[in-house]
């Protein structure tokens, strides 16, 4: 019998100290996420800033024309070519930078200036008159994100070069989804040590604080007697005890908006355990999560007209005397059973209770992320998500947004007739596949399964993470369709 969860709280004060990581973390803004760095205030402005002008290979001789001659040898003589992502920097008579040439793809790459803000020396910017017009909004987005350095525990390797914006409602904007992708970035960055579930359910707390939500939370046996038990038999071997967090936001009568993050803060791959490469970046395995909250924080900073509902099931998939075991029957919050064939296959097994939670509220769409499987990577590589939709509509919709604001994604079936290589003989079904074809599809099928037709649904299987640093996006976590999520739901 599905029992219904106990009443929530409202808010809550978190229970992290001001200095703690969790805290600086979940208390950066949009007003002042990157300081120093991307200057709106024109009071701030420095007159004498070097420009930065900006142009392809095709229009480089036109913006040559416009140079001293003196410029002209320099950009010559240094080899600059104007490819994407290089730049020339040209000196003026006593030495100083006098103006900065950047190479750039064309005006619509968010990246365009991402390659700079840790390359130039050490000074005040401004967009200038180049052959290609850089939108700010563009301008902010690359230039706040191309200077992150994860820095919790490891000085900052220098000081990003400045950039002076001029304010607008567009480039605030810009700086907010920037903001967004660097709370991804940080969340993933950090280890598990410092980032279980009690630092997840912190950041959820100080979110819905910071944005007049709901807050709520079930920890360890809670999870049991509010129904929850196919979240907590995969949490409940670690030290510290699963949670289910649920943030809930925005006026009743708009739409029911439901996201869920996977938030596994370590993987060890349970009984069936991993080996040592394939647990080296285990502390990711939560990057579900940190897209989920990210995607949320934006839907109440922007106030859109959504009721919006976050869940994250937060666990640590450990090994002991008490962990669950291959050939162990889980139930489920909607009442199915689950043969555990590999223990490994965790995440499908939090998030379906999550899944059939959320859609108790008949919401009109729900979107979870999750860093499900390596089939994906296989699949698409690491740099391309893979998505999965029930709903034509809104799989559209994901995909004009992914192109609109370039954050690729790459559509997968939901091919039901692998259903069949879910049969159990003594279970519902089972949370593997036979087999091992098809991977990516199975996870996502799994999860269709608790989930009606008739409620639009999107699922996410990102990497979250960068293997190669390219400008803008170091290696380390990221946030991988959290944009084309963004401009889905706009």
């Amino acid at each position: 019998m599905v029992m219904p969860a106990r009443p929530r709280m409202r808010k809550g004060s978190p229970r992290t100290c001001p200095g703690s990581i969790a805290s600086k973390i979940a208390h950066s803004t949009p007003d002042s996420p990157f300081p120093m760095t991307v200057i709106t205030d024109r009071k701030a402005f420095d007159k004498s800033a070097t420009p930065l002008l900006a142009t392809d290979a095709k229009r480089l001789p036109k913006l040559l024309e416009k140079l001293t001659p003196a410029q002209r040898r320099w950009v010559a003589s240094s080899g600059f070519e104007a490819k994407p992502h290089t730049h020339c920097t040209v000196p003026g008579a006593k030495g100083e930078v006098e103006l900065v040439i950047a190479g750039v793809r064309d005006a619509d790459d968010p990246w365009a200036l991402a390659h700079l803000p840790l390359k130039l020396p050490a000074g005040r910017y401004a967009l200038g008159k180049g052959p290609v017009t850089i939108g700010e909004d563009k301008a902010a987005f690359g230039w706040a994100l191309g200077s992150y350095q994860f820095t919790r525990y490891k000085k900052a390797r220098r000081k990003p070069a400045d950039l002076q914006l001029a304010a607008s409602d567009k480039v605030a904007q810009a700086l907010g989804v920037a903001d967004a992708v660097k709370l991804v970035r940080d969340l993933v960055n950090t280890p598990a040590e410092d980032m279980g579930p009690a630092e997840l359910s912190d950041i959820v707390r100080e979110q819905a604080d910071l944005h007049g939500a709901e807050f709520d939370e079930w920890v360890g046996d809670e999870l049991l007697a509010q129904n929850f038990p196919a979240i907590h038999a995969v949490g409940r071997a670690a030290a510290r005890p699963p949670r289910l967090l649920e943030l809930n936001w925005g006026n009743p009568k708009h739409p029911r908006l439901a996201i869920v993050g996977k938030g596994v803060c370590f993987d060890t791959g349970g009984l069936d355990i991993k080996g040592a490469e394939g647990m080296r970046l285990m502390k990711k395995d939560m990057g579900g999560a940190a897209h989920a909250i990210a995607l949320a924080r934006l839907v109440m900073q922007r106030k859109l007209p959504y009721r919006l509902q976050l869940l994250v099931p937060a666990v640590e998939n450990s090994i002991a005397g008490n962990a669950y075991r291959p050939g162990d029957i889980v139930r489920t919050r909607k009442g199915l059973t689950v043969e555990i064939g590999n223990t490994d296959a965790e995440g499908r097994v939090i998030l379906c209770d999550a899944l059939a939670y959320a859609v108790e509220e008949k919401p009109k769409l729900v979107i979870d992320f999750a860093t499900l499987t390596g089939a994906a990577r296989v699949a698409l590589g690491p740099e391309l998500p893979a998505f999965f939709a029930n709903d034509e509509k809104l799989a559209r919709k994901l995909a004009d947004g992914a192109e609109a604001v370039e954050d690729p994604v790459w559509r997968m079936p939901l091919w039901r007739s692998y259903r069949r290589l879910f049969e159990s003989e003594v279970a519902d079904f089972n949370n593997s596949g036979k087999g091992g074809f098809a991977g990516a599809i199975v996870g996502a099928l799994f999860l269709d399964w608790f989930v009606p037709e008739s409620t639009p649904w999107a699922h996410f299987d990102t990497f979250a993470w960068n293997d190669v640093s390219r400008p803008g996006r170091p290696a380390g976590g990221d946030a991988m369709g959290l944009r084309a999520a963004l401009a889905a739901l706009e």
